[in-house]
């Protein structure tokens, strides 16, 4: 019997539409290497251009987000699980307008607040990240949650399960699509803001993007500014296939 084979859109394999944001992003970036290789850079530039120097920056800015993700997440759900249970269904729309601040202030007014209560550094910016990307995660865990048809939920108690139970094999399950809609704005949402972080001294790409303002070398504002881009675009992408592997089949 031959073996089957998943289609997607234009009847091609699925995998081959997964590839087509990263390819279009390595290329990107090829353009971007080409390009500053035929510029004459002075020594500022050279010192921000290095492999080294950018390497570093890269590696900042990815362990700052994905540190923020993961708070926001284990917070963000666990709220969210919470708010949505009969007995927090009365305080939980103020609780919702709480969180509703972190992301009604701009990303650079949170960044400098917790800078003038805290301190410059990493943990000022990773606290202004989780504040920043706590909504979208809370609402779509809320949102999911609620729209789980009540009757399957009672008849899974009717079954002889536990309320356990029924919120890990019924009510998550079916409401991951929805809640990992918000983990991928989220994320998208850290990528970016995490590269204000460099104006309280938390380093990342937003360092090239600072650079090339201050100093005017537009190469280094040019090369930071993509690599940013293109680094939220790939968590998009790993955010997206995550989101259709994990989708519960039949949804």
């Amino acid at each position: 019997m031959a073996a089957t084979t998943t289609k997607g859109r234009g009847g091609l394999p699925r995998w081959t539409g997964y590839l087509i944001k990263p390819v279009l992003l390595g290329l990107a970036c090829l353009a971007l290497y080409l390009w500053v290789g035929t510029l004459e850079l002075d020594s500022i530039e050279q010192r921000s251009l290095n492999r080294e120097n950018i390497t570093q920056r890269f590696i900042e800015h990815l362990r700052l987000t994905g540190i923020a993700a993961i708070v926001v997440v284990a917070l963000a759900v666990s709220a969210g699980v919470l708010l949505t249970r009969p007995f927090a269904r009365r305080v939980s729309p103020y609780l919702v307008n709480v969180a509703n601040i972190g992301q009604g202030v701009p990303s650079i007014g949170v960044l400098a607040l917790l800078a003038i209560f805290y301190g410059l550094g990493f943990y000022p910016a990773l606290a202004a990240l989780v504040a920043y990307a706590f909504l979208p995660v809370l609402r779509n865990t809320m949102v999911g949650l609620r729209q789980v048809d009540s009757s399957v939920i009672e008849s899974a108690r009717g079954m002889g399960m536990t309320k356990t139970a029924v919120l890990f094999r019924i009510e998550l399950p079916l409401a991951i699509p929805i809640m990992l809609a918000g983990i991928r704005t989220a994320l998208v949402i850290t990528v970016g803001t995490a590269a204000l972080a460099t104006f309280i001294g938390a380093g990342g790409l937003g360092d090239l993007i600072q650079v090339g303002i201050a100093l005017n070398r537009v190469p280094v504002l040019i090369t930071g500014a993509v690599l940013t881009s293109v680094l939220a675009l790939l968590i998009d992408w790993v955010a997206g296939v995550a989101e259709d592997v994990l989708r519960p089949k039949g949804l």
